[in-house]
């Protein structure tokens, strides 16, 4: 699904020298690599505070903390994405309201929303599913005329722009109050190991932030929050550094990979495609998903795994039928786009190294299936 070697070999020389340096000083945590990469992520974000931490599912976390939600405070958020999104807000004992989604792009659903927004509602978590920008607009209006938080999940979508009805381009991640990222390896910019961040403009909620993901000091041994041990390792930011002035490139690799892919797939009636618009700057193609209908998708699976072709599905279960995170208040009927993707989504490669012919022979042997 995705090629860390093919692009490993592009920044092979940096990647090494950088390791080499980080072994040598001896400055494995909070070291120069890690304040430098700080400070390169927030000026391509152009965002006033970046927060190293350890993981995507950690930052999310945090943010949460730093908000000061309490136990019983209602997050909406999707029902269609990983678990890692709900199960922050379990841990932190906030209350998961889960949501459908759009059928179009698979983002959280702003009518949807609409409707769960109670009293105790206190924060809503969009997730730029796959690399594509919810609807910020819309979210952030519900947020200001309900005194609601926006917290963005963008483990998948660093690197996209969001244009806003004021015209003004955005950075996905750098729109609501504050926001999580994951520097997983196969995320679009990714480390070699674990990591991850959180972005915000706010300088009191930067902070608490910065509290937290270091067990709650600000002066060592002085805690002053509840915190966490929560932080980027210095040979991870070095690896990020080397990629962070490729993202743009890479992710324009992503967006060409899934153009051809389109382009290949446009006379299918059973396969529907994503979503491309012309400049594409708002997708940045995490992930390549199709939908199949009037097809045996896990048969597809198991044909495209016959000929070697990595693929996923993600997701194949809806959060709300999973079984940590079942509740009573839940009707299926309010559920009808999960319940349909669930059945029909799949994620073919998608990274930076693609070539041509793979493309093609990919293509090729899906349509075979789907007309046989």
């Amino acid at each position: 699904m995705v090629d860390l070697q093919g692009q490993y070999a592009g920044i092979k020389q940096r990647v090494d020298q950088t390791i080499a340096n980080v072994l040598e000083s001896a400055a494995f945590i909070n070291g120069p690599e890690v304040h430098a990469f700080q400070k390169e992520l927030e000026d391509y974000l152009d965002v006033k505070h970046v927060i190293p931490c350890a993981n995507g599912t950690d930052a999310l976390q945090i943010a949460m903390m730093g908000l000061g939600l309490q136990p019983g405070d209602e997050v909406i958020t999707a029902d269609f994405t990983f678990a890692a999104t709900v199960e922050v807000i379990a841990l932190l004992h906030l209350t998961p309201v889960l949501v459908d989604v759009d059928p179009i792009n698979f983002n959280i659903d702003i009518e949807a929303v609409k409707k769960a927004i109670t009293p105790k509602t206190k924060a809503i978590v969009p997730v730029h599913l796959f690399g594509q920008v919810a609807n910020m607009d819309a979210l952030m209006e519900l947020a200001e005329a309900h005194d609601l938080f926006v917290i963005e999940d963008n483990a998948q979508g660093i690197g996209a722009t969001y244009t806003g009805k004021d015209g003004k381009k955005r950075k996905a991640g750098t729109i609501g109050h504050v926001a999580s990222t994951s520097f997983f390896p196969s995320k679009n910019l990714g480390c070699y190991g674990d990591g991850g961040a959180i972005f915000t403009n706010d300088d009191a909620l930067a902070h608490t932030i910065r509290g937290i993901v270091n067990h709650g000091m600000y002066v060592r041994y002085h805690h002053d929050v509840v915190g966490v041990n929560s932080r980027l390792d210095s040979i991870q930011a070095g690896v990020l550094r080397a990629k962070l002035p490729h993202l743009d490139t890479y992710n324009q690799a992503r967006q060409d990979a899934a153009r051809k892919y389109t382009a290949a797939f446009v006379n299918e009636e059973k396969i529907i495609t994503p979503i491309i618009c012309d400049k594409c700057d708002c997708h940045v193609f995490h992930q390549y998903t199709l939908r199949v209908v009037d097809t045996d998708r896990d048969a597809l699976v198991k044909h495209l795994q016959e000929h070697d072709i990595p693929c996923g599905v993600y997701y194949p279960i809806p959060l709300h039928l999973q079984k940590a995170y079942t509740d009573e208040r839940y009707n299926e009927a309010d559920f009808p786009v999960t319940n349909a993707l669930v059945k029909d989504v799949i994620s073919l490669p998608m990274h930076t190294e693609l070539e041509d012919d793979q493309i093609e022979f990919i293509t090729k042997t899906v349509i075979d299936f789907v007309n046989q």
